[in-house]
């Protein structure tokens, strides 16, 4: 009877605590795990004649925590990326590990309800581990497809008031708060461990020290990493977004500023084992590049449709002084269970023919590049794209099968948007770069699991073998990629 007694009061009490609790703060767990499989015949680059197919499969296995009250709010999530038997069956520890804390932010709202009658209504500061993700992350965004992901450590106060967001960011990075560290020199990462000299001989590569490849044991003023795809290299940015909304039109523009740390022509090696040449981050001071520019969007029932334009002035990663411009426009109609419409994008390049000592070739900072240039990757990530630019014509179409399942159609037409040079015989590259077909079907298969199949099929021009390999009649001008993605989240606790 006294057993009973004190299980209703602790009943009681436990469920009075929930809904305290509950009524405070919001708690969510969910978890991860997505798997893709792909078929790869020419993905990203083109390949040798002959070549077989490549195939593989990469898993994300995740797990997200959430908490968030009156004015905290804080998110965790940590993620462990690998390709399937990329490990042995019994790790040792140089195998090293691929998981990695892909977000740790906090956010302290600043405002309360007295707020309401003055000209800004909300403001919090978020800071630490944390996605940049605006507009439709052309410019700045997650990198959702791969893996891996992109995340940045970072400050971000954020303001609004009824229909308009305003965004304050900054980052500044350095590799180490070791004792002894002097000044703020800062190597981009991703720095390979070994580098081959001019004579095959492996050399560890220093600390500040990246490789850059050569010819004949000449240095080469080629970075050995870019700002998109393959690693996060600025010193520092800055950069404010400011959005407004009406009914059924948003406008957005974006100040942003990244800054690179200088560098200096440096070498290793001896004359017994040979060079390497590369570049040493200890030199004062940086590059800055700015970008600049906005983006209208508008959508309807019937309608949907875009128009946006940037540019980029300053210097580049390597001290080049930058002149460089986006711009573009697409447009779908709504029939029935169809959205079809076309669009035009033009990312500027270098004129090789006639150059002038500027860099024109536009980078899109850290967006998705996946989701915007063909499917198969080709242009502006971690094989790089023509020096010449982008102007890509393109019809998209997209099919409700039901109210699961969605197909997508994206063909798109590449050339060149500069004149360039083919330094093998001297003459002007013809423009046409290829065609890419990119099919994709999604779907819901329960609530907490979707499946994603996909196929593209891409046929490239000599001018693109030269672009993306710098040789002619040497590659397969055909290529094609295939995958199928399933993605489970749960939710343990929400």
């Amino acid at each position: 009877m006294i057993h009973n007694y004190k299980s209703k009061w602790g009943l009681a009490f436990g469920g009075l605590l929930s809904l305290t609790f509950t009524a405070k703060a919001q708690v969510t767990l969910t978890g991860q795990i997505r798997t893709r499989t792909e078929l790869r015949q020419g993905y990203a680059t083109l390949l040798p004649k002959g070549a077989s197919v490549a195939a593989f499969t990469s898993q994300r296995s995740g797990i997200s925590l959430g908490y968030r009250s009156e004015r905290i709010r804080v998110g965790v999530t940590l993620r462990d990326v690998r390709v399937w038997g990329q490990d042995a069956s019994s790790i040792s520890p140089a195998d090293g590990n691929r998981l990695f804390l892909h977000e740790a932010w906090g956010e302290f709202v600043l405002s309360d309800s007295t707020w309401k009658d003055k000209l800004i209504s909300q403001l919090s500061l978020k800071v630490g581990r944390q996605e940049l993700v605006y507009d439709d992350v052309r410019l700045l965004g997650n990198l959702d497809w791969l893996q891996q992901g992109r995340r940045f450590d970072a400050a971000v106060l954020k303001a609004g008031k009824g229909p308009w967001q305003f965004d304050l960011g900054i980052a500044f990075n350095q590799n180490s708060d070791a004792a002894g560290v002097k000044g703020t020199f800062y190597t981009p990462g991703n720095v390979p461990a070994y580098v081959a000299s001019t004579t095959g001989s492996v050399l560890p590569v220093p600390a500040g020290f990246v490789p850059t490849s050569g010819k004949g044991g000449a240095p080469q003023l080629v970075s050995a990493v870019s700002t998109n795809g393959q690693t996060q290299q600025f010193k520092s940015l800055q950069y404010l977004y400011a959005a407004r909304r009406w009914k059924t039109v948003t406008a957005s523009g974006l100040l942003f500023k990244d800054d690179f740390q200088k560098y200096r022509i440096d070498s290793i090696g001896s004359q017994a084992v040979g060079w390497a040449y590369g570049r040493r981050y200890d030199v004062k001071g940086v590059n800055s590049r700015f970008t600049y520019g906005a983006m209208v969007t508008g959508s309807d029932k019937r309608w949907q449709w875009q128009a946006f334009a940037y540019g980029q002035s300053g210097h580049t990663a390597t001290g080049q002084s930058l002149s460089a411009s986006y711009w573009g426009v697409n447009a779908s109609i709504r029939q029935g269970k169809w959205w079809i419409g076309p669009g035009f994008e033009r990312l500027s390049g270098n004129n090789t023919v006639d150059p002038d000592g500027k860099d024109h070739r536009f980078d899109p900072l850290y967006g998705t590049p996946h989701k915007h240039w063909g499917y198969m990757d080709y242009f502006y990530v971690a094989t790089g794209a023509p020096a010449g630019g982008l102007n890509d014509a393109f019809l998209k179409a997209r099919y409700l099968i039901n109210k699961r399942f969605t197909a997508t159609l994206d063909i798109h037409h590449f050339s060149l948007a500069s004149p360039v040079r083919n330094m093998l015989d001297g003459s002007r590259l013809a423009g046409q770069l290829g065609q890419e077909i990119d099919l994709v079907v999604t779907g819901t298969v329960t609530k907490y699991a979707t499946l994603e199949a996909g196929y593209s099929w891409l046929r490239g021009t000599d001018s693109l073998e030269y672009v993306k390999l710098g040789t002619a009649g040497q590659a397969s001008h055909q290529a094609q990629w295939a995958y199928l993605m399933l993605n489970l989240r749960p939710e343990f606790l929400h």
